[in-house]
């Protein structure tokens, strides 16, 4: 067996074994990322997403170089609405509601041009795709299964938004027994705030959920 990588990280150094490390790229989807997707209908300036586009791709190429798992996800529904509780969907007062049409198709809807991830992000032949239909990846979803295949103990998270879909993955993940790492520049949220305080929760109790890293420091453990 490979030794482990040490990775510079908060609360304290993260181990991470070559190979049985997935990276989840969380929900980095147009719908979240471009104008006139569902998060600009809910009065956000998406603007402040595109910043963890490219420390992902960097943590992507990373991961695809070494031939390591990575998992994509995409927060959408199915075209009847009928995995969408009305709780999700009429909450609030924004411009368009789930399922609504928009500039790109209709709002988080599998196979809408919004619901697809970013092009520079976009998943390649053999890497997991998970379409979930709540805030985490584990609901609903075959990802423990796909997980269990890999033979993945420890996940290594990017993608948004920090507070939502990727702490609520976290989680689920940290309650499942995996080893979970968030890696900070790779993720974003429409609340910068909200991104510091996620970050400051995941960490805490001695790493109580996971840890957290730089980007820095993760590439310099890969080399």
């Amino acid at each position: 067996m490979t030794d482990p990588l040490t990775i510079v990280a908060r609360p304290f150094a993260y181990q991470l074994p070559p190979g049985q490390a997935a990276l989840v790229i969380i929900d980095m989807q147009r719908d979240f990322i471009e104008p006139g997707g569902f998060g600009a209908s809910l009065g956000n300036d998406v603007s402040r997403l595109e910043a963890a586009v490219g420390p992902t791709r960097v943590l992507l190429d990373a991961w695809r170089a070494r031939g390591w798992p990575v998992v994509h996800t995409r927060e959408c529904h199915l075209a009847d609405l009928s995995d969408l509780p009305p709780a999700k969907r009429d909450r609030g007062s924004p411009a368009l509601r789930i399922g609504d049409p928009g500039p790109m198709g209709r709002l988080l809807v599998r196979g809408e041009p919004g619901s697809q991830i970013v092009p520079s992000l976009a998943p390649v032949s053999g890497e997991v795709v998970i379409d979930k239909p709540g805030k985490g990846a584990f609901y609903a979803t075959p990802l423990q299964g796909e997980l269990q295949r890999l033979g993945v103990t420890h996940l290594v998270f990017a993608g948004v938004t920090t507070e939502v879909c990727v702490q609520t993955t976290m989680r689920e993940a940290n309650d499942r027994g995996y080893e979970c790492l968030i890696v900070e520049e790779a993720t974003a949220s429409y609340f910068p705030e909200f991104k510091a305080q996620a970050i400051a929760m995941i960490v805490a109790q001695g790493g109580i959920v996971g840890w957290a890293a730089g980007l820095d420091a993760v590439m310099e453990s890969l080399r």
